[in-house]
């Protein structure tokens, strides 16, 4: 697993997005100041850094030009509300590798920080695996978890498709049912059970983001094996 140390000073918003980050097989450690930053980066220990640009204590654009100073092989990825052209070049040309704004989606976050990996040649994050005959999950930690043939139906929809939405009626045609007479309450509380077994076995979230009233899409690498 990549370790990522995250800096950013609105701790509810850190919260949620390191959540994510984890979610996506990071061991995230999350900062909310420069002080922080300081006192817990480690050079040979975290290989990625998303940071903030505006901060309480100081500019994320300073540290990364420490960070280069200092020679530290490090994946940057600026994650800021200051979007514009200008920004971001400025953020590029002291060293940043990417330049991302608050507002884009977080599967763009995921694919830069994929892409990251790939360039920097840090070990590969193994995908989310779904075999259908033994009808097993298995998660990017190795460990797996048993499926319902319910579940598996639904984890088939989202993850032969991933990062695409999935609306309700896919996800209740595969299943077999009538779209019009279906109890969509029922899918839902499927979605819980799901999510609580896989995070009950193994201690990972699933990584499925609900879509407010139209489906599901699965975030992450996925693999799905007959």
């Amino acid at each position: 697993m990549i370790d990522l140390i995250f800096l950013e000073d609105d701790p509810d918003l850190g919260t949620e997005l390191a959540d994510f980050l984890g979610e996506i097989g990071y061991r995230v450690t999350f900062v909310t100041s420069l002080a922080e930053f300081q006192a817990a980066f480690e050079p040979g220990r975290h290989h990625l850094a998303v940071i903030d640009v505006g901060l309480p204590d100081g500019s994320g654009l300073s540290l990364i030009h420490d960070l280069r100073k200092a020679g530290d092989r490090l994946g940057i990825v600026v994650f800021s509300a200051r979007g514009t052209t200008p920004d971001k070049i400025e953020g590029l040309s002291i060293g940043a590798d990417h330049y991302l704004s608050k507002g884009c989606d977080l599967a763009e976050l995921s694919a830069t920080l994929e892409a990251l990996c790939r360039r920097l040649e840090l070990a590969s994050r193994q995908p989310w695996r779904l075999e259908l005959g033994p009808r097993r999950l298995h998660m990017p930690d190795g460990s797996a978890v048993a499926l319902s043939q319910q579940d598996l139906l639904v984890l088939r929809c989202l993850m032969e498709t991933p990062g695409e939405n999935i609306s309700r009626k896919q996800i209740i045609q595969t299943l077999g049912g009538d779209y019009l007479s279906y109890d969509q309450r029922r899918l839902d509380t499927q979605m819980r059970r799901l999510r609580r077994k896989v995070f009950d076995c193994g201690g990972q979230e699933l990584p499925v983001n609900t879509l407010r009233n139209s489906g599901y899409r699965f975030y992450a690498e996925a693999l799905v094996q007959a």
